[in-house]
């Protein structure tokens, strides 16, 4: 039997990244009510704060989250946080960084302020 073809397994790896994301954020509500809510405005504020031009790292924003007690039990629940940021108009990606965590994983994103700001 012949393996699937590259772009239907990429197709399917992003869309189980998307659910457990999604699952990740569902539990976070869960335990920590509003998580979702105020993760959300975290991003848009820190985008309005950042100079012009600036480029964030995803995982400078999540820690900063987590500073500001915003902390929910998987850190991959912010993923889904970082998806409806980006269809709000929120942040733009905008290119990768180095990551700081992720054992061996690809570079983290960059993101800019978004056009809905």
């Amino acid at each position: 039997m012949a393996p699937a073809p590259f772009i239907t397994r990429v197709r399917s790896a992003r869309k189980l990244g998307a659910e457990a994301a999604k699952k990740a954020a569902d539990r976070a509500d869960q335990d920590a009510p509003g998580f979702s809510e105020r993760a959300l405005e975290h991003i848009r504020v820190t985008m309005l704060a950042a100079a012009p031009g600036a480029q964030l790292r995803g995982e400078d924003i999540v820690n900063a989250a987590k500073v500001a007690g915003i902390r929910p039990p998987d850190d991959r629940a912010f993923g889904s946080i970082f998806s409806k940021a980006i269809r709000l108009g929120f942040i733009e990606p905008v290119g990768f960084a180095p990551r700081v965590k992720g054992h061996g994983t690809a570079g983290g994103r960059l993101y800019a302020r978004g056009e809905g700001l």
